[in-house]
């Protein structure tokens, strides 16, 4: 009985999930506000009785695939300094990282999307967590005497921001504007205004880790 009762919950975790990554799918093909219950579990090749189980309407689907991607967008973010490691080192890592994982996965690419919706009250920001968490990581570059003199974090945050959440609304036309090769071009060209020289050289305007 035991055993069958596990099964029966995991069966419901895996339905869950692919109703969620459905959900995202359907949201990134037609749009939040024109996507359909009923598309969304034919792509998941459910009923809508099973979907109405785990989800009683579009809405608490809709601010479900938002804290699914906060969670991945955390999960992106949250990167061990490695001892010695420079802070802006790991903000350039870090915005590949989040370029590579927008590209790939639609959960994390339709939350940071839902941020732009004017139409519906927030239960989440992902666009400003990762505002905040580039400012603070910018301020521990600056503790660390990794920045130029004079450089505003306020001033070089709202770059880093304004260009990745860019690239991720023109990517959704253009993967393109989510390769390595653009986010590499964007920090060639903001590195020599917020690193000084002596420490130019060491800093991977193409990151340091592997997709």
């Amino acid at each position: 009985m035991t055993e069958q009762l596990m099964a029966k919950q995991e069966r419901a975790v895996r339905t869950r999930d692919t109703l969620i990554r459905s959900a995202a799918e359907v949201f990134d093909r037609d749009g939040i506000s024109t996507a359909s219950l009923t598309a969304i579990s034919s792509r998941a090749g459910v009923s809508n009785g099973a979907l109405h189980f785990h989800f009683a309407s579009k809405a608490a689907l809709v601010d479900v695939v938002e804290e699914v991607a906060l969670t991945r967008l955390l999960a992106v973010t949250s990167s061990t300094l490695p001892l010695g490691a420079s802070h802006v080192q790991v903000l350039v890592d870090v915005t590949h990282a989040l370029a590579d994982a927008l590209r790939a996965d639609v959960v994390l690419r339709v939350g940071f999307a839902l941020s732009g919706e004017t139409s519906r009250a927030r239960r989440v920001d992902l666009r400003e967590r990762w505002r905040c968490w580039v400012e603070e990581t910018l301020q521990q570059a600056e503790a660390e005497g990794e920045l130029c003199r004079g450089a505003e974090i306020r001033d070089v945050g709202t770059a880093v921001v304004a260009a990745t959440v860019g690239f991720e609304v023109l990517g959704v036309r253009d993967s393109t504007w989510l390769a390595a090769s653009t986010v590499a071009r964007f920090w060639r060209l903001l590195l020599p205004s917020l690193v000084p020289a002596v420490r130019l050289a060491g800093i991977e305007a193409g990151g340091t880790r592997s997709p």
